[in-house]
């Protein structure tokens, strides 16, 4: 399993959720957002996923996954590959469920104050609407790509 950095870690929990790469059948790549909802420096990243389609079916017959996270504002990013561990609904624990609860919680509350900011009106809050996780992704990290442009790198 592959350490990740403190830097890594707190970019990671800084964002709402990855673009998660896995393999179908025929070996096409499918691209899905999944929300994160954990993390540990030994190399272990919790997603959640709230629907039990493609990208469940995928990891069912393949474990290769990728995630990938950027900050086009910093211009950083990084895609974190590994191997995929489905924890089907039942046996997820209850501080992951509560964490990915704050999560949601934590994006309407942004979405209010950016509205009340720049002074519109919006009743649209799809968070609010999301289903319950159907199921959470493990992944043990095997290797980690820093997507920063060299010359963006701290030296």
């Amino acid at each position: 399993m592959f350490e990740l950095s403190t830097d890594i870690v707190n970019f990671l929990e800084k964002q709402g959720f990855a673009i998660v790469s896995t393999l179908d059948f025929s070996g096409s790549i499918h691209c899905s957002a999944k929300g994160i909802v954990g993390l540990e420096k030994k190399g272990k990243i919790y997603l959640i996923d709230l629907y039990k389609a493609k990208t469940f079916e995928n990891l069912k017959k393949n474990p290769t996954i990728s995630i990938t996270a950027v900050d086009e504002h910093l211009f950083i990013g990084y895609t974190l590959k590994g191997k995929a561990k489905i924890v089907e609904r039942e046996k997820i624990k209850k501080h992951i469920i509560k964490a990915w609860e704050e999560r949601v919680i934590q994006r309407i509350s942004k979405r209010l104050i950016r509205s009340l900011k720049d002074y519109k009106k919006s009743g649209q809050h799809p968070e609010a609407k999301f289903p319950h996780p159907q199921y959470l992704i493990e992944i043990d990290v095997d290797d980690v790509i820093d997507l920063t442009p060299s010359h963006l790198k701290k030296s």
